[in-house]
This record gives C-alpha cells, structure tokens and sequence, in this order.
C-alpha cells in the first residue's frame, strides 16, 4: 500500500513545488517606461508598483543606485526605515508613501534633487526576487540665454569672430551655430566650466565671412531635457567693410614701410660712397 501511495505523494510534492514557483513568480514590479526628469531643488517620485497588488509593508523593500558605495538610497526591514544604511547623500531626503504599502506601492519620493542624484535606480523585493529600474535625469532650474559679442576680426579669413556663452546648465549641453539660412558653421570646441554648484557654463567661437543676410544663430541645447535657448545676432555690412579697408590699410603701411627702408639703404649707400671717395683725396 505504502508503494502504491509513493508515485501520488511524489506528485504532488513536484505540483507544490511547481506551484510555489508559479505563485512566487507572478508577481512583477512595474516603473515608468521614460526617464523621469527632475529640476534641480524639487521634490519629485519615482514610481515603483507590485503588480498584482499586495501588502508589502511586512517585506524587505530596497531602493538602491549599483554604482554608488554604500548602494542604498532607502533600506525598509520589518516596518522600519533604516536610516543608517543608507548613503549619505540621501540621508532625510527619501522616503516610502507607509499609507501605500499594504497595496503594493513603493514608490520612492526624492526631496531638494541635486544635480548628483541623476542616474540609474533600482527597486527591489528580495522575497519576491522582482525588481524595477527609473532613470532620473536632473536638470537645471534656470538656464541663461546665450550671449553672443563680436569677439574680435579674422584677418587670415577676412571674416569676423563671434563668440557665444551661456551660463547655468546642467547636464552639460551642446552648442550649436547657424547662419540665416539655418545651416550649421564648422566652429572651434566648445569651452566649458564647471563651477562649484555643478552648473555648467559654455562658450564657443565661430568666423564668420560676409553673407546675404550676415544673420547668424548661437544655439545651445540639452537633449536629455528637452531644454532649448537660442540667441539671433545681425553683423552690419560696415563692419565687414571695416575689415576689409582695415586689412588694406596694413598692407599699404606694409608696402610703404618697405619703400621707406629700400630708400634709407639706397641713400645709406651712396653717403658709404661719398665718405671713401673724400678719405681717398685727403690721402693724396
């Protein structure tokens, strides 16, 4: 008889496990499926739900950034906030909705976003072994609008040098420059600095040469927010002609400057001459 029962209990212990397996595993963590941007200074949440949902308030809930040591951006074991595990940097600034957990929502809420807290977060249930990952991108608050000078003239290209800066970015952005038409200028690397409140402050340099409308855009854009600032400048005719007159004018100082000194050489001879020939007559 006992053999006979054998085969069933086997059954059944491999379908319990089976089904363990499955009920462990149906459970799925869900994050937002974009990046979430932040401005700089905000409170924000980073979304995180079980799915279908469940009381979690008695589990092990991890939110953690992989590349930072310690990892733990907030550590919660047995209903409690374990505040020191958790990495400095986010020390009294993230926390769970406590209200939610018992339906399954552990979504993460950021205070006073600086701009270090962009990256890669992960969110983690150890007993269910489910896990979510949200993209934070920080960006700035207040950016300026480009300025753009007439930096100084070409003489080589017989152009103009127009340089544009930009203060207040971050992440670090790109700058661009155009001409009336809208085509993009070949111009020289862009010059950045990074100051101690992590903004960023651009600059870049462009000749530019006589056009049809001498209009000309300095551009400056951050494509991972989706923030855009661009500055119109129009260089007059005149000062393209003061460039041209001014580059006539030295090479007239240069011709005449070199008359000059073929002049004093030629006199400088014939005075050479002169002093030989009186020494050779008070000599006989």
């Amino acid at each position: 008889m006992a053999g006979l029962l054998q085969p069933p209990l086997r059954i059944i212990s491999v379908l319990h496990l089976l089904l363990a397996h499955f009920c462990r595993g149906q459970f799925q963590l869900t994050g937002p499926p974009q990046p979430i941007v932040a401005t700089l200074g905000d409170d924000i949440i980073l979304p995180c739900n079980l799915v279908p949902g469940a009381d979690v308030a008695g589990k092990t809930l991890d939110w953690t950034r992989p590349e930072l040591d310690p990892r733990f951006v907030f550590v919660w074991r047995a209903g409690q906030d374990l505040v020191n595990l958790k990495n400095p940097s986010y020390k009294g600034r993230t926390s769970l909705f406590t209200g939610e957990l018992k339906h399954g929502n552990i979504s993460l809420k950021l205070s006073n976003v600086k701009p270090s807290d962009g990256g890669r977060y992960k969110c983690y249930i150890p007993d269910l072994n489910t896990e979510s990952f949200v993209e934070l991108v920080v960006a700035s608050r207040v950016v300026s609008w480009p300025t753009i000078s007439l930096s100084r003239l070409d003489r080589n290209k017989g152009g103009v040098v127009l340089q544009c800066e930009s203060a207040g970015w971050y992440p670090e952005p790109e700058v661009f420059w155009l001409d009336g038409e809208g085509n993009l200028l070949s111009a020289g690397p862009t010059e950045t600095v990074r100051g101690p409140d992590d903004l960023y402050t651009v600059s870049s340099r462009v000749t530019v040469e006589k056009r049809h409308s001498n209009s000309f855009t300095c551009r400056v854009q951050q494509n991972s927010t989706n923030q855009t600032r661009e500055t119109h400048i129009h260089v007059p005719d005149d000062f393209f002609e003061v460039q041209s007159s001014s580059s006539s004018t030295t090479a007239g100082l240069a011709v005449s400057l070199a008359v000059c000194i073929l002049v004093i050489l030629i006199l400088g001879f014939f005075v050479w001459k002169f002093s030989e020939s009186e020494i050779n007559i008070s000599y006989f």
